[in-house]
Order: structure tokens, then sequence, then C-alpha cells
């Protein structure tokens, strides 16, 4: 699904009266990617995901498929009398910048809502700037337990921001769903444990080996890597040495392709393992032929192959977007529906009107949000965590990722 290039997703807001609400502005008929509509309220979608750097193929595909969402909306007037904007800010999967891109969604009153980011370490710097501020947002990838039952949720399970909400299930069943995928079907006994001592990685690297040990498996070996790096021959030598029959990795594409590779030049000719943030076509451009055999888990069941995700492909590829709505797509998707349902129910509680302090009720309104989805039914738990916690476990086959199981870690 490569497809040609598409114009910027920002375009400049028309001044005017605020005619509707506190927090919005009159849409005189300014011309946007997201749409136009005739008249009424501009609601901005902000988006926060690296759209530059290493890991921008999977930014790219969050942007993009908001992007649809947006459109969409616009198109089947879904919001009486409002018209949806995206505005995309680029945090390079660095938390400095997504700490800085929060502060700019919070300044901006047309923003109602905030689909991403991509990765847990930038969420933990934005998180609580958009809690203070009571503006909703909505990972579409995010599977860090922490960011949304507290840091010490293995024990106490506490949400500390109520303007947090994800789509994508937590490495709390990714990691474990992982190890009882290896164990008890692949028949794996000895794992070595690498991860990139990133808030994503390491915790998922954590939550597979505890599980991993109580079926009865052995770690053989742990090592953590600089994601700086490409240079990983030493770590691949001691993954030889260790006699391990399969290797786990927590962490990313950008260094798990060259981290495969390396691992079975040093002639460890075993596979390499990951979650969600290897399933990436880079992924296996990186690894090459290296990568056939490698695994991954990811989230919810395959989109091509959902009946309720047929209509978001075919209007994504419609779209001619560039780049592939890839691993997050759908639930990109579904989280910037989330935020269009939340404006819904304010607008239609509000004698079709956004109040003052539309963003807290937004907020509030989301707890509640219930609707059948691209990824499946979308709806949130007590802790703003998706209630859908379908994987999938994915195989490199013939040059790219084939899905070989779904189901749902059972404990």
């Amino acid at each position: 699904m490569r497809q040609r290039s598409l114009i910027a997703v920002t375009a400049a807001l028309a001044a005017g009266a605020l005619t509707l609400t506190a927090c919005g502005s009159r849409d005189e008929g300014g011309s946007g990617n997201s749409g136009s509509g005739s008249g009424g309220t501009t609601v901005v979608i902000g988006i926060d995901a690296p759209l530059t750097g290493d890991l921008s193929a999977l930014g790219l595909g969050i942007k993009n498929s908001v992007d649809l969402a947006a459109k969409i909306a616009n198109k089947e007037k879904v919001v009486d009398g409002v018209t949806f904007k995206v505005e995309a800010l680029d945090d390079q999967a660095q938390p400095s910048s997504g700490q800085q891109n929060a502060t700019k969604f919070v300044a901006n009153d047309e923003v109602l809502g905030v689909v991403g980011p991509l990765n847990s370490s930038v969420a933990e710097a934005m998180q609580k700037v958009f809690d203070d501020a009571k503006l909703v947002q909505v990972s579409p990838a995010n599977t860090n337990p922490s960011l949304s039952q507290g840091t010490d949720w293995q024990k106490t399970q506490t949400r500390t921001y109520k303007s947090y909400f994800r789509t994508a299930t937590t490495d709390a069943v990714q990691g474990p769903f992982a190890a009882q995928y290896l164990y008890n079907d692949s028949k794996k006994r000895k794992v070595f444990v690498i991860d990139d001592k990133k808030t994503y990685g390491a915790g998922l690297a954590a939550t597979f080996t505890a599980e991993f040990k109580k079926l009865g498996g052995k770690v053989v070996g742990t090592e953590h890597i600089d994601p700086e790096t490409k240079d990983f021959s030493a770590v691949a030598t001691k993954v030889k040495s260790s006699g391990a029959d399969v290797v786990y990795y927590g962490g990313e594409y950008p260094q798990a392709g060259p981290l495969s590779k390396q691992i079975k030049a040093a002639g460890a000719k075993i596979p390499l393992v990951g979650g969600d943030g290897i399933y990436s076509a880079d992924f296996i451009k990186l690894a090459g032929a290296s990568g056939t055999g490698d695994l991954a888990t990811s989230v919810g069941a395959p989109v091509e192959e959902l009946p309720s995700a047929k209509e978001f492909v075919a209007n994504y590829k419609a779209e001619k977007y560039k780049e592939d709505f890839e691993a997050y797509g759908g639930y990109s998707y579904d989280s910037a529906w989330a935020i269009i349902e939340a404006v819904k129910k304010v607008v239609e509680d509000n004698d079709g009107k956004l109040p003052g302090d539309a963003r807290e009720k937004v907020t509030a309104a989301m707890q509640n949000v219930s609707f059948d989805g691209v990824t499946g039914k979308v709806s949130f738990d007590e802790f703003g965590d998706a209630t859908n916690k379908q994987l999938t476990v994915y195989a490199v086959e013939n040059g790219d990722w084939n899905d070989v199981k779904s189901g749902t870690y059972t404990g």
C-alpha cells in the first residue's frame, strides 16, 4: 500500500467571531486536508508522533490515519455544526519534544483532543501537561502499564491521570502472551533477553521474562543495548555462547533489525522475537534475509483481515497516502474517532453547542465512549485502558509479516 504523497496536514485556521463556543473558531470556509464544513465550529484534533527519524514509518501511519478519520467525520457530518481539522507535531521520539508539543496543544484553544504519542517514554513526559489542562489524549500505541495504572501497577493499580486513554492493549498482557506462545507453541526453553533500557523496551522485557520463568523456561543471559548505536557484535557473541534457542528483544525496529542480522552472523541461527515495536516493514528491510523466521507480537488482530476494517483499508487506499498505515493505523483511526464521539456527546448534551469548559466535558465523556471501530469494539476500563485485549503473533516469511496466531493472554 505505497501511494502518492499527501499535502501537509496543517492549514491556516480562519479567524472570526466565536459563535458557538469559547473553545472553537468560526470556520470562514478555509481549506484543510481534513475537509471543510459550510460554517460552524472548528475543532482541532492534535497528533503527536515521530514524523521524522528512525521511527517515522510508524509515526506517519498514525498521522495519516487520524487525518482520514477527520475527513470521514466531516464528509458524513458526524457532529452537526463542527468541522474537524488536524494539527500534527513531530516529537522525534524524544520525551523533551513531546512535552513541548503538549504545551503547544494546550495553548491552542481549538484543540479538544490529542492522538498519540507512539512511545511510552514520550507519554510519560506529556501526561501531566495534558491532565493539568483537562485535555484528553488517546494513544494508539503506548503499551507500558504504568502510564494508566501507576508505577506500582504490579501490586496496586492506581489511575494517576484521568485525561489519559489508549486503544492499544498493554505490556501486562503482551509480554506474557509472547512468553506463552514461545514456550507452549514453539517449545522454546532457553531465552536470551535484551532490551534498550527505554520505558517501553525494558517494561516489555520484564513482563515477558516473568511469564517465561513462571512457565518453566530458563533465561540464559540478559543484556542492555544502547539504542544510539548499530554495532551489536559483542551482544551477538554472548548470545551465541549462551546456548539460547531464542532471543527476546524489548525495543523497536531500528535496533532490532541490525541486532537480528548480527546475531545470525555470529552463528546463532535462532529467531529474534519482539513486541509491537518491531512489527514494521522497516524491520524486514533492516534485518534482510536474516529476519526470516523472526517473530513479533502486536496489538489486536490483523487489520486487513477484520471485517470491521475493510472500509478503513479501502478509504486509506483511496486517499493515496504516501506511507502505509503500519501497525497502529487502525488504532490511530479509532483513537481519533473516540475523540470525535466524545465531542459529539458533549455537543448533543449542550443543545448543539460546545460549552466553555469543552475540554473537561470531552475528557469526562471519553470514559463512556463505546463503538464498533476498525480494530473491533472500542471502549475503556476504569484506568482508561482499552477493553480489547486481543493480540497476534506474526512471523517473517517470504519478506513479509504473516500472522501466525491471534488470541488473548490467559493468566
